[in-house]
């Protein structure tokens, strides 16, 4: 299915017209705002705005073989031109305008085609994602998995929220830990409606003598006594783990208020790794304005062995496929090919000889240096017969050092949005917040959560 972005009625059924001789069902849409939205827009809620016109458009083309989108006037922070340009990258719709060249001087560094050729648009092939985009990519296949998460920790109000919001959307099943009353009385409080959740307080449960049992079975080979797994089956992070065990739940989310070891220690011990994981790690989605790129580990293993750092590229590189991305693997270093040497550059050669023994089909660039993983210009020169180098989407660091510094620039300085920590190598989904999470990370990491199940 195709789509190409027009700003005007004028010349609308010439084009359409034109096209009809290519495509059978060629539909219009119109952008028409109405006052609600440019409310969104001029009280800095884009999301919503963007979001909105994302699932429209989606529904047309749904039905058709090709939309012919038209523009609208522009209105509050945005003049008509940038208002449009921003819509047609979040539809991935090229734009064809007799001003196509005035219309490009204010797309320099964009991938969208603006054009006056329609032997252009019907040949666009360009696949621009934008954070927008990204999000409403996440929703609807969260939608469709139907998974149950679990969500421990009921006493922190962002968690709430971000219940209300799944919940709303009907993007997820949701289990909150604690007591009802409470969460009930919180949540109303808040103006916050989760009717629609499951609560279960670990302490008082017709499944929590069950779970002390497991846990000690589970766990007396390493010291655990029946009193010790008692107290943990009341604790709400072990309980939540024991319901992912045992199929009752199928994803975990937690550490609003919590360390990432607290979060990640009972998974160990109880849901184990995948076989052929030597380690748990951290990736980050980096949504940056018109691509999705994947970065790891940027939140679990400090200092990877170069098994472990081919284990973490496997892993990374079965995330990307399971959301979308052809995974064109780039594992960094501070040089490209034979350009340098020492211990730290033979690490990633080791690490990426063991990861293509893995999986022969891993498409990987190692070493190399991020511009060289990055453009196009670079890559020729440095790695001119790499595959990757140039395409990178799926980026390993050699330590978590270098993972978490770089993820952080690049959210902070280029805007992007960091969607994760995502844990890889689990066998059942179990991810990790940040203590300083904001409602939309809890809402994203639920549906990382749900799609996670759902594969």
């Amino acid at each position: 299915m195709k789509s190409c972005y027009v700003f005007t009625d004028k010349n609308l059924a010439h084009l359409q017209e034109i096209i009809a001789t290519k495509f059978k069902k060629v539909e219009i849409f119109k952008i028409i705002p109405d006052e609600n939205d440019k409310n969104n827009l001029i009280n800095s809620n884009e999301k919503e705005f963007f979001l909105k016109f994302i699932d429209k458009f989606d529904e047309v083309k749904a039905k058709s073989d090709f939309v012919i989108v038209v523009g609208c006037d522009g209105f509050s922070v945005f003049g008509k031109s940038e208002l449009n340009l921003k819509l047609a990258r979040n539809l991935n719709a090229p734009v064809f305008d007799e001003n196509a060249s005035e219309l490009r001087a204010l797309n320099l560094n964009s991938k969208l085609l603006i054009t006056d050729k329609i032997d252009e648009i019907l040949n666009y092939q360009a696949d621009i994602i934008t954070p927008f985009k990204f999000q409403s990519l996440l929703l609807k296949r969260a939608k469709v998995a139907n998974k149950t998460v679990i969500l421990p920790e009921s006493d922190d109000e962002r968690i709430l929220k971000a219940a209300h919001i799944v919940l709303e959307k009907d993007a997820a099943n949701i289990i909150l830990l604690g007591l009802e009353d409470e969460i009930s009385k919180k949540a109303a409080a808040c103006g916050l409606n989760l009717s629609k959740a499951k609560m279960i307080d670990p302490e008082q449960n017709e499944l929590t003598g069950e779970f002390a049992k497991k846990i000690y079975d589970l766990r007396k080979h390493k010291g655990v006594d029946e009193a010790k797994a008692n107290m943990l089956a009341k604790d709400k992070i072990y309980f939540a783990t024991m319901l992912i065990h045992e199929g009752i739940a199928d994803a975990l989310v937690s550490g609003a208020t919590m360390s990432t070891a607290n979060t990640i220690r009972p998974a160990l011990q109880i849901i184990k790794t995948k076989p052929n994981v030597s380690v748990v790690s951290g990736a980050f989605f980096m949504a940056l304005e018109e691509e999705i790129l994947l970065f790891a580990d940027c939140a679990v293993t400090p200092n990877p062995s170069a098994d472990e750092l081919a284990s973490i590229t496997l892993s990374s590189a079965q995330t990307a496929s399971a959301f979308g991305l052809n995974p064109k693997i780039a594992m960094l270093s501070y040089s490209t090919a034979d350009s340098g040497s020492g211990a730290d550059v033979e690490f990633v050669k080791e690490a990426a000889k063991k990861a293509s023994e893995l999986d022969v089909n891993l498409k990987i660039a190692a070493p190399i240096q991020f511009d060289a993983a990055v453009d196009l210009s670079v890559a020729s020169k440095k790695m001119p017969n790499s595959e990757v180098a140039g395409h990178a989407n799926v980026f390993i660091f050699p330590n978590l050092n270098c993972g978490n510094i770089c993820y952080k620039a690049v959210q902070r300085s280029a805007n992007a949005l960091a969607v994760g920590p995502i844990l890889q190598g689990l066998k059942k989904p179990v991810n990790d917040l940040s203590r300083g999470c904001l409602v939309e990370d809890v809402v994203n990491t639920i549906l990382i959560s749900a799609i996670q199940a759902g594969e």
